[in-house]
């Protein structure tokens, strides 16, 4: 074990999982291409151990045929209902790759979860994700009542997932609304032009790294002059007052670390309730990572127990 790894992060697998990162000697994703990276997620995948029991599970076809996938409580409605965007850089992830973690909130926190398969790059550039974020919302707000006990709605994601939650927040204010009752972003991206300190400090060496970031956004958003757009990259929003009260998790190793930290901020800044907090000893796509690392499975637990605490009601401020 590498001692100076073993001093940064949390534990020996972490440790390990990172090690062999470095030790890879590629191809990098841009060099592999969206659809060979895309068949290794789904190897991954297989090797994974089986759902979770105690859930109820349907896939069904919403809006036009946006697939999407219900998470209930197999005895009773959930205390919320959570629109749940996964990661993957625009490009990759699937209601597989996070089929365990949308379980894991059902068990350990008790809310229904409705995960949204959006439209990928590069068939599908932005906005089209963002149109899916927003008609599974506005879908789910029609559903709400029935599926929960209290009739509250909140939006989730990590990585690319919590980056297509915002922008669906900022749309649903600017058209009036109605807004999601909470907003959960995971290592969130806000700024695709990857402009702020973390994006170079930890560009390599901690598993994803600033170019895969980069390569994805290029995939999404091929013009370069539109990733500093506030439609694309929500930290140039000038206005973030309305919106959602805001729970946002980073991890100390990861690229993403800056701007989901300063996006909070602006939320703060902006009159927004919003918890922050900086998952120590950690890197990026930790919710997925719980049957690798005790530690990574314990920041999952922090997160299920904040989302437990925020005692959101559908016209509550956090």
């Amino acid at each position: 074990m590498t001692p100076q790894l073993n001093d940064l992060l949390m534990d020996t697998a972490l440790v390990e999982f990172v090690e062999e990162a470095r030790a890879s000697i590629g191809p990098t994703w841009r060099e592999l291409g969206p659809y060979a990276v895309r068949e290794l997620q789904q190897e991954r995948i297989a090797r994974r151990p089986p759902g979770l029991p105690g859930v109820a599970v349907a896939d069904m076809s919403i809006a036009d045929g946006l697939a999407v996938r219900l998470y209930l409580p197999e005895s009773a409605t959930g205390m919320a209902l959570l629109v749940y965007l996964h990661g993957g850089m625009w490009t990759i992830g699937n209601l597989d790759s996070h089929d365990r973690l949308c379980r894991r909130l059902v068990r350990e926190v008790g809310v229904a979860v409705l995960a949204v398969h959006y439209r990928r790059a590069p068939e599908c550039p932005w906005p089209a994700a963002v149109d899916d974020a927003v008609a599974a919302v506005q879908w789910a707000q029609t559903r709400v009542a029935e599926l929960t006990r209290g009739g509250v709605l909140m939006v989730a994601g990590d990585s690319a997932g919590g980056h297509l939650a915002t922008l669906a927040c900022l749309r649903l204010r600017d058209a009036g609304g109605p807004l999601p009752a909470a907003q959960i972003l995971v290592c969130p991206n806000t700024d695709l032009t990857l402009s702020l300190p973390s994006a170079q400090e930890k560009r390599t060496g901690w598993g994803l790294t600033t170019d895969d970031i980069a390569w994805g956004a290029e995939l999404w958003v091929p013009d370069p002059r539109l990733r500093a757009d506030p439609r694309v990259s929500p930290l140039f929003e000038p206005d973030l007052s309305g919106l959602p009260p805001a729970l946002i998790v980073t991890a100390e190793h990861d690229p993403l670390r800056d701007e989901g930290e300063a996006y909070a901020h602006r939320l703060m800044d902006a009159g927004v309730p919003t918890l922050l907090r900086r998952e120590a000893k950690m890197i990026h796509g930790f919710l997925t990572l719980d049957t690798l690392s005790p530690a990574a499975d314990a920041a999952g637990e922090r997160l299920f127990g904040d989302i437990s605490q925020m005692n959101i009601r559908p016209d509550s401020a956090m």
